[in-house]
């Protein structure tokens, strides 16, 4: 391979003369140090390369070499419960990015391996070569690697050293670790078409805007809005079995308050740490610009690496805005054509490539895996007709709109109920009605329509007063008032109703459904709309946070009490 020389340099841009041939994608290794680089064009001799640190002192005249790879993610059992950079560069200790052309460091830790296979065996692309213990809470197992087939004819087991070669199969050896092309999405059997929702343990999104396993949402929201305590909320308490935080491109000091609360977090499932069972890839507003790009794609090639074992994983990026505004700082310097706010014309379609790699897959294995991405989205000044918030609707499932003017009210999650949606509602109704809950379509149909119909009167109140309202339309905009404050609210801060199970949600649901259902009885009755109103709601509201999550029954009771209390005002 032949030498190169910088032509020029512009921030992460680097223009490089006489490289020789190189591929698209290919690594090289820029100046003294070896920076870390990216081909992204080859014209007329000359190879543009963005660099994935920072440029400072690279100089026209250094040295330039191909690696001959694309860039890939180095995946292991060291995973779980550590942080990386961009690159999956550990940030454990030091900062690598601050080191110049710092790589992977050197291999010390060693792992129990125990093996699920027997020399003279068979296997394939995807099977299962053995588990690595005490990694964290999902079984860590070791596959044949994909395009590998055939006879073992050596398998280690006991203690093993990281750089181990832990197998040989058909002459190919098989190690602890892997390497994978970011970029390039890892092969699976097919899409599965039967798959249950993922269960976030937030009301309102489970109620009204599900989102199904390896299924995508985006969460658009302006400053303050609650993006960030919503997603990690959702990394809480959601049924994945792997957790993937991807900090593109925010602050420093946020991103360190999310790594240490993560770290500090019980998780629910298994009694041990959260962060046993989550990767946290941090790239942050200080760190190299163009690492924030490759990020997310790191991200999702460590969810697809845990698919591939047969788990559920959840990636989270926070957020999708900065890592677009990466491209277009970068497509500035290369000159490109700019599209929409100088957006480089191709952002569609590298939004579209990264979402489209969720997925609910069987394996090659054969066991059944899903990836579902979650990503947020920060609209300049809440613009939601920007291109990034516009684009990432067009390929996402779900949208959970954050609302300035609910989180100003301090109703939390201030997700919107009339500028959300779900795609998946139809497919998670299905899984429902099979898995014995036939009226959660129902429910969640009655819930959007009282919901519609109490923000369309809510509008002429404020023009002519409640007053003036016939009296059934007030008892509407009451039944959506209980419904937000009973059922639709969600205190994060109390150990009652920072999570809440499908039980305790139907049982908040039908409740609060039933007692808008009597106040509509009354008043066709005879009551007075004005007696109804100043009935006191106020025990229903508490429910959902004196109630433990896991206690449905008593949920109904409490919702039953209020409802016979309310009948009693029948003439």
């Amino acid at each position: 391979m032949s030498a190169g020389r910088v032509r020029r340099v512009a921030g992460p841009l680097v223009e490089v003369d006489g490289l020789g041939p190189v591929a698209m994608s290919e690594l090289v290794a820029l100046g003294p140090a070896g920076l870390p680089g990216e081909v992204v064009a080859v014209r007329d001799g000359v190879v543009t390369v963005q660099a994935y640190e920072y440029t400072g002192g690279l100089a026209p005249g250094g040295p330039v070499l191909p690696r001959g790879t694309p860039l890939v993610a180095h995946l292991g059992p060291g995973l779980l419960g550590n942080v990386f950079d961009g690159l999956l560069r550990p940030l454990s200790t030091a900062p690598t990015f601050l080191v110049a052309g710092a790589g992977q460091p050197e291999a010390t830790r060693t792992w129990q391996f125990e093996p699920r296979t027997a020399v003279g065996d068979h296997v394939a692309a995807g099977d299962v070569l053995g588990v690595v213990r005490d990694v964290g809470p999902p079984e860590y197992r070791v596959l044949v690697p994909p395009g590998i087939a055939g006879a073992v004819q050596e398998l280690a087991e006991g203690e093993q050293p990281q750089d181990a070669v832990i197998a040989k199969v058909d002459e190919t050896p098989v190690g602890l670790w892997t390497d994978w092309p970011v970029r390039r999405p890892r092969p699976h059997r097919g899409r599965r078409e039967e798959v249950g929702p993922l269960h976030t343990g937030q009301r309102v999104l489970d109620v009204l805007f599900p989102v199904a396993r390896g299924s995508t949402a985006g969460v658009p929201g302006g400053f303050g809005t609650g993006k960030t305590v919503l997603l990690q909320q959702v990394a809480k308490w959601c049924d994945a079995d792997v957790i993937v935080y991807v900090g593109c491109g925010e602050r420093g000091n946020e991103m360190a308050e999310i790594v240490a609360e993560l770290f500090a977090l019980d998780d629910p499932r298994t009694g041990g740490r959260l962060a046993d069972r989550t990767v946290v890839i941090a790239n942050t507003s200080n760190m190299p610009m163009m690492a924030r790009e490759a990020s997310i794609y790191t991200g999702v090639t460590v969810a697809e690496h845990f698919r591939d074992m047969g788990h559920d994983v959840v990636v989270i990026a926070d957020s999708t805005s900065r890592w677009a505004e990466a491209l277009r700082e970068f497509a500035s310097r290369t000159g490109a054509l700019p599209a929409e706010e100088g957006y480089p014309a191709d952002l569609a379609s590298a939004l579209a490539a990264f979402y489209e790699r969720a997925g609910a897959v069987d394996a090659l294995g054969g066991s059944a895996g899903s990836v579902t991405i979650l990503g947020a989205v920060s609209p300049p000044g809440g613009d939601v007709t920007e291109p990034v918030t516009v684009h990432t609707e067009r390929f996402v499932r779900c949208r959970w709109a954050l609302d300035r003017d609910l989180a100003y009210a301090r109703h939390y999650p201030a997700v919107s109920w009339s500028e959300s949606f779900s795609r998946d509602a139809e497919l998670v109704a299905r899984h429902q009605e099979r898995s014995g809950d036939p009226g959660w379509s129902r429910r969640r149909a009655r819930v959007v329509d009282l919901l519609a119909e109490s923000d369309r009167l809510a509008e002429f109140a404020e023009l002519v007063g409640v007053g003036a309202l016939p009296e059934r339309e007030r008892v509407v905009l009451l039944g959506g008032r209980l419904l937000r404050e009973a059922v639709l609210q969600q205190n994060a801060l109390s150990t009652s109703d920072s999570f809440c199970p499908p039980e305790k949600a139907v049982a908040l649901v039908e409740g609060v459904l039933a007692v808008a259902d009597e106040c509509q009885h009354l008043v066709g009755a005879g009551v007075t709309a004005e007696s109804v109103e100043e009935f006191d709601f106020t025990p229903l509201a508490r429910v959902r946070e004196e109630v433990g999550p896991h206690d449905a029954a008593e949920a109904e009771r409490r919702c039953g009490a209020v409802l016979a209390q309310l009948q009693e005002l029948a003439p």
